[in-house]
């Protein structure tokens, strides 16, 4: 007796899924209880699983919020010192999200805006702190949802200083973003976490915390709204076994003697089972878990399963703790176990007739539509040829591969043009090797390689062997860094060396290797030599203030000395004359007044030889571009008025180019600027500034160094060697700067400006322009 093909394939597939699914159900019937409580636990992991993601979906915004204040405040496109603006930036902030308590700024000098959620007498509240050393003022402003001022207050008796707060000391001993401990907020009594980063200036420096106010009772609703079972709970334990969120928040919270209120404590929850299955976990002070732990306990005569997993992460070290009864889970399975297995061998049977007759049915459109997509990926088949007949959803298929192709050879041909034709040198470099992989033709040109020659090269042929090279090009293992960034130099194909900053992003591959990494470089080679063009001014300031100081003192000791040897000489001239006259043979005491005479006369030889000698005569003059000596000078002094507060402003417009000794007119300027400088410092001015003004007259250019100290004493010739008006000064400044400006041929002189404030100006004769005119200037600093 013959039996077709197809009833054999049928019988025999309905048998053996008979036999496999019979065999499976009567395994698990033996071993139910075992598959329950897995399926248990796996059930408290996925909760506890979620919670997790919950928790961090909940926080992010706070320290993205941070961040992009941070950013905005670092890159001035909104102010931290113009506490308008903040407070407009920070209210927007709260108003787009809702779980933010309060979004706020400290600085170092103690200045604080907070904009905080509020329940009368507007929506919103916010605390302005101003700080001018010793002095405060706090003022409180509510504001409605459109940023109108519905009252404002001043609060005397306020002394909250950011400065002493957690949030700030540790965001100031990190200097990175930071997550606080989970407290109770004091205003509103409401679990809270403050998330804050830093804030620095352009040069690096600390200015300040910006930060958000979370609030976390939204993470206990949502535990509440889990179904563990039919009475399952998961809570969330901090780091100090503190209980942060619950289903029942009323559980969380305990009030202090003083009347503030803090989390409780695992221990001391009043809730029975959760402490008879978590009190275990906190060894010592704290939660140590490194590992999820599944476990199962005894409680009043009922069997539970529970699980804790380990900490969100660092910044986060919070754990999730997940606790159900047993029989939540184990109960109606264990009544339908015979039920289930009549079922499953009637499905069995079923399926193996049914999926006989559709396999070959099914089978020869997929296997079409998997071949036809494996040659389209492999280009080898285009994606416009009809679909062969198939299903509704392969169609779709096909449409999404067919998009997904188009959109990645848009990708690709966007990639290659904007790597090709950026403003910015750029390459893919091989990691590990440091062989250059690809290369746009700015680098290239930067480099002065052609595109096929750099090619051949590595990154450590075109860096300077003197300097760092990104690890990753080096090291033959995985991990490091992703991101780099270097101020290095490059050698050019000439040997020459060129300065640039190199921003270097890894990629990395599926098991976290470096593969390549993206190389974007810029040339600062100008910024480096105006850098080092600066430094050796200040090193020729220096050095001429030196020579000149040397040169005065001698010149103004010539010159008193040479009244009393002249005095010595005409004396000896006289007594000489009188022994003669009075007819006396004193022989050998004329021969000594005569020799003391010649003495004398040659000690004023030697004094005259000095005085020339220190004369300015020999000073090296050439042309130069008065603003940019002008904006130099400044650089110089910012430091000095920064420490003391004073802001520096200078003015000068279309100035004419000066012939003289650069370096000795830097020093006249940096020299009056000092002087302004230690005027205000000395005294108590409201207003401190100081203004460097340069302005083409018809006869030259006239400088004007004007400040708002208290001024010089009458009768008193500043100009003069040895005069003073400093308690430690030596007299040489002005003089010096009087000889410079004369030898020049310009005059000096001081007097007051319209305003009464002390102003010391300067001319220097106009030459004929032998350059370009100067630049528009106006710099403040």
């Amino acid at each position: 007796m013959k039996f077709s093909l197809g009833l054999i394939l049928a019988l025999c597939l309905a048998g053996l899924q008979f036999v496999a699914v019979t065999i499976v159900v009567f395994s698990s019937f033996l071993t139910s209880e075992k598959v329950l409580l897995e399926h248990a636990r796996d059930l408290l992991s996925d909760v506890g699983t979620n919670t997790i993601e919950h928790s961090k979906g909940f926080l992010k915004p706070a320290k993205g919020a941070a961040e992009l204040a941070t950013r905005l405040a670092e890159n001035e496109v909104i102010a931290s010192d113009d506490f308008n603006q903040l407070e407009n930036l920070l209210f927007q902030q709260l108003q787009i999200s809702p779980q933010f308590a309060g979004v706020f700024y400290g600085d170092e000098a103690g200045n604080f805006v907070y904009v905080m959620r509020s329940e009368g007498p507007g929506p919103f509240r916010t605390k302005i702190v101003r700080r001018d050393g010793e002095a405060r003022e706090t003022e409180l402003i509510w504001r409605d949802t459109n940023y109108q001022v519905l009252d404002r207050e001043e609060d005397e008796a306020d002394t909250y200083d950011p400065r002493t707060r957690p949030w700030y000391q540790s965001s100031r001993e990190n200097l990175t973003g930071i997550w606080t401990d989970p407290y109770i907020f004091f205003t509103s009594q409401r679990p809270g976490i403050t998330a804050a980063s830093p804030v620095f200036n352009t040069d690096g420096e600390l200015r300040g915390v910006v930060g958000v106010d979370i609030e976390i009772g939204a993470i206990s609703e949502f535990l509440s709204r889990l179904n563990i079972g039919d009475s399952g709970v998961a809570l969330i334990l901090n780091q100090n076994g503190d209980v942060i969120a619950h289903p029942d928040q009323d559980l969380i919270r305990k009030e202090n003697a003083d009347g503030t209120f803090r989390f409780v404590n695992i221990n001391e929850i009043d809730d029975p089972v959760a402490h008879a299955a978590f009190a275990e976990v906190i060894r010592g002070s704290e939660v140590n878990v490194d590992r999820e732990l599944a476990s199962r306990f005894e409680f009043d005569g009922s069997t539970y399963v529970s699980t804790v997993m380990p900490a969100i992460s660092d910044e986060l070290p919070w754990t999730i703790a997940v606790y159900a009864p047993e029989a939540d889970f184990t109960g109606e399975i264990t009544g339908n176990r015979t039920q289930n297995v009549w079922i499953a061998a009637a499905i069995a049977l079923a399926s193996g007739v049914v999926g006989l007759m559709l396999a070959s049915y099914i089978h020869k459109p997929v296997r079409a539509f998997a071949v036809r997509s494996s040659l389209i990926s492999q280009g080898e088949a285009s994606a416009e040829e009809p679909l062969p007949k198939t299903y509704k959803e392969l169609e779709r298929a096909n449409e999404t591969l067919v998009q997904a192709i188009a959109e990645r050879k848009k990708s690709e041909a966007e990639y290659d043009r904007t790597f090709d034709l950026a403003a910015r040198g750029m390459a893919r470099i091989q990691a590990h090797t440091g062989r250059i992989l690809r290369i746009n033709r700015r680098l290239a040109d930067m480099l002065g390689y052609g595109e096929a020659e750099a090619l051949e090269l590595t990154i450590q042929d075109i860096s300077h062997p003197n300097d760092p090279v990104a690890k990753v090009f080096t090291a033959s293992s995985g991990g490091g860094r992703s991101e780099y960034f270097n101020e290095k130099r490059y050698r050019h194909k000439d040997g020459s060396t060129i300065w640039v900053s190199e921003n270097v992003i890894v990629i990395r591959d599926d098991n976290d290797v470096p593969v390549y990494a993206v190389v974007a470089v810029d040339d600062i080679s100008e910024r480096i030599a105006a850098d080092l063009k600066i430094q050796q001014l200040n090193t020729d300031l220096s050095h001429s203030a030196r020579i000149n100081m040397m040169g005065q003192m001698a010149t103004g000791l010539a010159h008193e000395l040479n009244q009393p040897l002249l005095a010595i000489s005409q004396n000896m001239d006289t007594a000489v004359f009188l022994l003669k006259d009075a007819g006396q043979e004193a022989g050998e005491l004329q021969e000594l007044l005569l020799e003391t005479d010649r003495h004398a006369h040659r000690a004023g030889d030697i004094i005259k030889a000095l005085r020339a000698f220190v004369k300015k005569e020999g000073a090296e003059k050439a042309e130069f571009d008065f603003a940019e000596l002008m904006e130099q000078s400044l650089h110089l002094m910012r430091a000095e008025a920064k420490d003391h507060g004073i802001k520096i402003t200078a003015v000068g417009a279309d100035l004419e180019p000066v012939y003289g000794s650069r370096v000795q007119i830097a020093q006249v300027i940096v020299n009056m600027l000092r002087n302004a400088i230690e005027s205000i410092s000395q005294n108590d001015a409201a207003e401190r500034t100081v203004t460097l003004k340069a302005e083409n007259t018809p006869s030259g250019i006239l400088v004007r160094v004007t400040d708002t100290g208290p001024g010089l004493q009458e009768n008193v010739d500043i100009f003069e060697h040895f005069k003073t008006t400093k308690k430690d000064g030596m007299g040489m400044g002005l003089s010096i700067c009087r000889t410079i400006v004369e030898s020049h041929r310009g005059e000096i002189w001081h007097q007051q400006d319209a305003d009464g404030n002390p102003e010391f100006c300067f001319t220097l004769p106009a030459l004929k322009p032998k350059t370009e005119a100067g630049k528009a200037y106006e710099y403040s600093q």
